[in-house]
């Protein structure tokens, strides 16, 4: 008999985040309110630590947990940095950014229009992760793109 098992969950997609932080049931509720996730599942260890987490934003799903040093899962907290970045589309960029700065985030690049073709920011959250935002707001030529860039490079080489 033929198995019936999805390989993929359903709502997955090919390669979603899985986030390990310090405080991950705090983390649940910022997420909440920074970026509007939503819970979808969370699975306690009997002293209350997230074994594992659930997220939905907007059409993807992220994981978390806690940090469990004794198995390897340390937090960027713990590392002192990241070097990973996650990144959300949105439609209305400056709304999601006043939001996750007004929930605590902090200002890692400013809003701004950039040069790209993009309205883009740059936040990290209370748990060492993170999170640029763009809306799209300008369609490019591969040629006008080129001389945007090295505008913008001679503009910070001047500065």
């Amino acid at each position: 008999m033929a198995s019936t098992v999805k390989r993929i969950p359903e709502g997955c997609h090919t390669l979603l985040p899985h986030l390990v932080v310090r405080g991950a049931a705090q983390a649940l509720e910022f997420y909440k309110k920074a970026f509007g996730a939503k819970e979808v599942r969370r699975s306690p260890t009997p002293d209350g630590k997230l074994l594992h987490a659930e997220m939905r934003l907007g059409d993807s799903i992220f994981y978390l947990n806690d940090e469990f040093p004794d198995m390897g899962a340390h937090s960027p907290l713990a590392l002192k940095g990241t070097p990973v970045t996650l990144h959300i589309w949105t439609e209305d960029v400056d709304s999601l950014y006043k939001q996750a700065t007004a929930a605590g985030a902090q200002v890692v690049m400013p809003l701004a229009d950039q040069f790209w073709g993009d309205r883009y920011g740059v936040v990290k959250d209370p748990y060492g992760h993170q999170w640029s935002m763009a809306s799209h707001v300008k369609d490019l030529t591969p040629e006008q793109l080129k001389k945007a860039g090295e505008e913008a490079m001679a503009q910070m080489k001047h500065k």
